[in-house]
C-alpha cells in the first residue's frame, strides 16, 4: 500500500478520541486528586495543553464549583494563592511546566499533573498525577491527548460534563463518532481563509482549532472569543473565506458573515469537543491537499526542551 493511499497517523489518531473520551469518564470517576468544589484552582500548560486548560477553566467556573484561572506555564503568576494548580503536559518533559511545578514546591498548593508518559520526570515534580497513556501519540501535532485530558477533567466536574448546557462526556463522545464519519463541506475545505470563534469554555477550542490549522497545514487561520469577532476580525472574512463558531452562535452573527460573502460553520447541537474533531480532520485534509505530510510538520517537536 502506498504512502498516499493510507490514513496518516494523525488522522488514525484522530480517529480513537470518541473511545479514548470515554475510557478518561472511568479514570476521572476512579481517581483521587482531581480539583474539588470551592477550590481556588489555577490551570497550566503549554500550545495545545494551554488551550485545553482554558477551556477546563471556563467549564469548571460555569459549573458553579469554584475560581479557577489559566495561564500559560511560562507567564504563571507565581505571586498568587490558590488551593490547587493543574499541569497538563502531553510529554511530561516540557521545561517550562517542570520549571513551574519546581517552583510551586512549598507555596502551599496542591500540585496535579496530567501525562501521557510514565517514564518522565512529571510523575515526580507533581504531588500527584493522572497518567492517560491510553490517549498518548505517535504524531507531533497533539489531537487524541489534548481532548483526552479534557475530557478527563471534564467528567470530574460531575454529572452531566459541567453544569446546564453542557453535555456528558458520553454524549460528546456520541456526537465525535459521527463527526468523524460526516463529509467536511466542500466550501470549508477550498477556503482560504479560516477565523475560529468560541464563548466561555469552547473560545479554548476555537484557539486550538486554529492552532491545528497553523500546525498541520501552514494555514492563514485565527481565532477569537465570538463576541469580538465584530470588532474587527470579521475584516478579513469575504468570499473564500470561512467563520467556524464552536458552540452556539451569538444572535446576528450569522447575517454578519452572510453580508460579507464569508462561509458560516456552526455546528451548534454537536458538542464543542467533538466539532473540534471536525477541525481536526479540516487540518488533515488541508495539509494533505498543500502536499504537506501532518505527521511531520514544519519547524515543530513533540516536546519542548529548552537547553
Amino acid at each position: 500500500m502506498s504512502r498516499t493511499s493510507r490514513p496518516s497517523r494523525t488522522a488514525t489518531e484522530i480517529a480513537t478520541q470518541p473511545a479514548s473520551w470515554r475510557r478518561a469518564a472511568e479514570a476521572a470517576a476512579a481517581f483521587d486528586g482531581l480539583p474539588r468544589p470551592g477550590e481556588r484552582v489555577a490551570v497550566t500548560g503549554c500550545g495545545t495543553s494551554w488551550f485545553m486548560a482554558i477551556a477546563y477553566a471556563a467549564l469548571r467556573e460555569a459549573a458553579g464549583q469554584g475560581e479557577t484561572d489559566a495561564f500559560a506555564a511560562s507567564e504563571f503568576p507565581l505571586g498568587r494563592s490558590y488551593d490547587r494548580v493543574v499541569a497538563i503536559t502531553r510529554s511530561g518533559t516540557t521545561t517550562e511546566v517542570l520549571a513551574l511545578l519546581d517552583a510551586l514546591k512549598g507555596r502551599g498548593a496542591a500540585t496535579l499533573a496530567l501525562t501521557a508518559d510514565p517514564t518522565t520526570p512529571v510523575m515526580t515534580a507533581a504531588d500527584a498525577v493522572a497518567v492517560l497513556d491510553w490517549a498518548d501519540e505517535e504524531s507531533v501535532v497533539q489531537t487524541r491527548f489534548a481532548t483526552t485530558a479534557l475530557a478527563f477533567l471534564r467528567a470530574g466536574l460531575g454529572d452531566g460534563g459541567a453544569g446546564p448546557g453542557v453535555k456528558s462526556v458520553a454524549d460528546a463522545a456520541v456526537d465525535a463518532e459521527l463527526a468523524l464519519t460526516e463529509p467536511l463541506p466542500e466550501a470549508v475545505l477550498a477556503a482560504e481563509q479560516w477565523t475560529f470563534l468560541g464563548r466561555g469554555w469552547t473560545y479554548g477550542l476555537a484557539l486550538e482549532a486554529a492552532l491545528k490549522m497553523r500546525e498541520a497545514a501552514g494555514a492563514w487561520t485565527e481565532a477569537y472569543p465570538a463576541m469580538e469577532y465584530r470588532h474587527g476580525p470579521i475584516s478579513v472574512t469575504g468570499p473564500g473565506r470561512v467563520a467556524w463558531a464552536f458552540g452556539e452562535l451569538p444572535e446576528g452573527l450569522a447575517v454578519d458573515v452572510a453580508q460579507v460573502g464569508g462561509t458560516l460553520v456552526a455546528n451548534a447541537p454537536c458538542d464543542p469537543l467533538a466539532d473540534l474533531v471536525r477541525a481536526q480532520r479540516l487540518a488533515v485534509a488541508i495539509a494533505e491537499a498543500k502536499g504537506y505530510d501532518p505527521d511531520r510538520p514544519r519547524n515543530l517537536t513533540r516536546s519542548v526542551i529548552l537547553g
